[in-house]
């Protein structure tokens, strides 16, 4: 990785283990929250229920359940929104470890300006990048609304049939080679360089910057995350995949070339599914 690595390494311990493990605890509620979720989706439908499988219900997130099942209820306030915090979660869970590079180095950063703290600036600078997420989140929800009512997306499984599916891997797999693709994950794998571009001074600075961070995160993910209408929307073990695959194309030293060839084997995988 680039010398942010270098920027991050410079913070005392106490400073590094703080930073990196709140967020790591915030993304691993997440990740607790979305195997709740799945868990109730899976188990307290009426489909499960009828079949003889029961688990316990979690209130609220039953209007998910009528959400993916427009057969079973329609799409109301109560459905957009259970699916928005269900797309918001699931982001949280697995972008929040990609960005502790990012997020050390600013601290880092941010402490050599003279600027006080670390979890406030740090907070920040981590909100501004979720709320970027968070407007990609509200995109998803509508086009998972779309894709149902259209009845292209499976409302059981929330997983598209073969075609769609085979598309959505042809494209992530063909924007790997692409030049925006280049630019938004050169922004990932060089902390240093952001953050000295794009310095703001303060809290709003931190929050402005980490938002910023955030847009250039989503336009190097963005398609990543569209396989999951493939995949199944609330397939975990694809989720951590895709987190751990994310994580190394911006960590790694071969990350580029990772990306390249992931997306090699996603237009194949794409391609197999659509002949057979």
């Amino acid at each position: 990785m680039s010398s942010g690595g270098d920027k991050a390494a410079s913070l005392r311990p106490g400073e590094f283990f703080l930073v990196a493990g709140a967020l790591l605890v915030v993304s691993a509620l997440s990740w607790c929250y979305m195997v709740q979720m799945a868990r109730n989706m899976g188990g307290s439908s009426p489909v499960a229920a009828a079949g003889g499988h029961c688990a316990p219900s979690l209130g609220g997130h039953e209007a998910l359940h009528a959400a993916a099942m427009p057969h079973l209820a329609g799409w109301g306030v109560a459905e957009l929104w259970m699916t928005f915090v269900m797309w918001g979660v699931m982001m949280a869970a697995m972008m929040l470890p990609t960005a502790i590079p990012m997020v050390l180095a600013f601290v880092a950063i941010n402490r050599q300006n003279g600027q006080r703290g670390t979890l406030v600036p740090a907070g920040a600078f981590t909100a501004g990048y979720l709320g970027a997420w968070t407007l990609y989140s509200a995109g998803a929800t509508l086009l998972q609304w779309g894709l149902i009512k259209g009845a292209l997306l499976s409302p059981l499984s929330l997983a598209s049939g073969p075609v769609l599916g085979g598309l959505l891997l042809i494209v992530a797999g063909i924007f790997q080679w692409s030049p925006w693709k280049d630019a938004c994950l050169e922004k990932c794998r060089n902390p240093l360089g952001f953050i000295l571009t794009h310095w703001r001074p303060g809290q709003l600075g931190a929050l402005q910057l980490g938002y910023r961070y955030g847009l250039y995160c989503v336009g190097c993910c963005w398609l990543l995350m569209l396989i999951c209408f493939g995949l199944g929307v609330m397939n975990l073990v694809w989720m951590a995949l895709l987190t751990l695959f994310m994580l190394m194309e911006k960590i790694t030293p071969a990350g580029k070339l990772f990306s390249r060839s992931a997306g090699v084997g996603l237009v194949i995988w794409g391609g197999w599914l659509l002949l057979f």
